[in-house]
């Protein structure tokens, strides 16, 4: 069966591929070098994340849909074209109840989920009275307008966003690492800038030596020509490269025997190409240009080969590219450091770009020094207020203590009793001794003088 086949690092299946999954290993190993580990029948093989923010929401769709006998018999005789218009996602509709009943779930927990994220920003914004329904038109991977039920509908919106996220993520890719080469080379330049001459010398002719050192490697074959297959087929699979055989071959690297070559597996046949050219121990090779090179390896072969654009290979597109001029006499290959990545107005471009976000950044910061500032203003005020007003209290409780009057408490009242009132505690002593308060209404008898003469 076809299954979902997903570059970890580059995510670039189209939706075809997502419908039509095959298992794969990551890139950094090299499948090559596999032998005796052959797909087990019926083995569950996690896919690697396909970037996508829906990526949960997708695989749990696929898986459910898998369970269902007719919908994977549908699948198997599906074409490309079916696929992507749609005409697969009809047969919903006749899938068993239990599956509905999971698909609806499925997308009831995406909605939540969604929304969820939508509150979290709108609320880092404190911003308040959120429509939610309108605010879910912006994900086309699912129909917003019913959110309880997964229709056909919805199937339809999920292979058409994943098919054009992903055939959007090698462009994506490409631009992101322009970026980064250009910022490469600004910071390299600014970094001169601080320097004096000689030291500036010293390190422009350090910058030349690397660059020669690293143009320096063995020469790299074609990706997908003859030289470049027999030589993984000498080193890394140890056979006879006079006894090379294209058919052999292809099975030997469909790893997981699903009848095609995806793109992990052709791209895992460059690595000894790119091992001539890249050293992660030689600090003037970059990883990042290795694995740039390593996509564009991949996409010059898909470009030759892949007749029906399906993004996976099979073995008669494979061996009807062996039969090609290209793959006996193919033209040099180029590599990065061979190309120029990037022309001085696209760097003076990306410059004031840079020199713009940092000015919206200072102002920012002056901004927020300037916020800082004020809120320290006026804490200082108010406690240069409290000290006063703590000062002209204290002031006004000396001076009544001074004209005899009693002091002011705590909140400025007035420490004084007027006749008649005791305090708590000072009740009038029972007359016949002990501690015992006399009973409510009872008035105490003046106690006798002791001057008074008894008859």
């Amino acid at each position: 069966m076809k299954w979902l086949a997903v570059l970890p690092q580059q995510c670039i299946l189209l939706t075809t591929c997502l419908l039509m999954a095959l298992e794969a290993v990551p890139i950094d190993i090299d499948k090559t070098k596999v032998k005796g580990e052959g797909h087990v029948e019926g083995e569950k093989v996690e896919n690697p994340d396909t970037g996508l923010y829906y990526d949960e929401y997708l695989r749990q769709v696929i898986d459910v849909l898998e369970t269902d006998k007719h919908f994977r018999e549908k699948l198997q005789t599906a074409d490309i074209e079916e696929i992507k218009s749609g005409k697969l996602s009809r047969e919903l509709d006749l899938v068993s109840h239990h599956v509905r009943t999971r698909l609806d779930e499925l997308k009831r927990q995406e909605v939540a989920r969604l929304r969820m994220l939508i509150k979290a920003k709108m609320d880092s914004v404190q911003d308040t009275g959120i429509d939610h329904q309108a605010l879910l038109k912006q994900f086309e991977h699912l129909n917003h307008q019913n959110p309880d039920k997964f229709e056909p509908k919805d199937l339809d919106m999920l292979i058409k966003a994943a098919t054009s996220d992903l055939e959007n993520y090698d462009k994506t890719r490409h631009e992101e690492f322009k970026k980064y080469e250009m910022m490469k080379e600004h910071e390299r330049r600014e970094y001169l800038k601080t320097l004096d001459e000689e030291k500036r010398q010293r390190e422009e002719s350090k910058f030349e030596e690397m660059k020669k050192k690293h143009g320096d490697h063995p020469k790299v074959h074609h990706p997908g020509s003859k030289d470049q297959l027999k030589e993984v087929w000498e080193e890394a699979d140890g056979l006879d490269p006079n006894e090379f055989d294209p058919k052999t071959f292809f099975k030997l690297h469909d790893v997981n025997n699903d009848g095609f070559l995806d793109e992990q597996e052709l791209e895992a046949l460059f690595t000894k190409e790119l091992e001539k050219v890249y050293d992660p121990k030689n600090e003037e090779d970059d990883m990042v240009e290795m694995e740039e090179e390593r996509l564009r390896m991949r996409e010059h072969v898909m470009n030759e080969v892949d007749i029906n654009k399906d993004r996976l290979v099979t073995l008669e597109e494979f061996l009807r590219a062996t039969e090609k001029k290209e793959f006996l006499e193919p033209d040099s290959w180029e590599t990065l450091d061979q190309q120029q990545l990037f022309t001085e107005d696209e760097l003076k471009e990306f410059e004031s770009h840079i020199s713009q976000q940092e000015d919206e950044l200072r102002k920012k910061a002056e901004d927020l020094q300037k916020q800082k500032e004020e809120l320290q203003r006026q804490h200082d005020q108010l406690q240069a207020q409290k000290q006063e007003l703590q000062q002209v209290v204290k002031q006004m409780e000396q001076k009544k203590l001074q004209q005899g009057n009693p002091p002011a408490g705590p909140a400025g009242e007035l420490k004084f009793q007027p006749p008649g009132e005791h305090k708590v505690g000072d009740a009038p002593k029972h007359p016949a001794g002990g501690d015992q308060p006399l009973p409510p209404g009872h008035v105490q008898e003046p106690a006798a003088r002791t001057d008074q003469v008894h008859p």
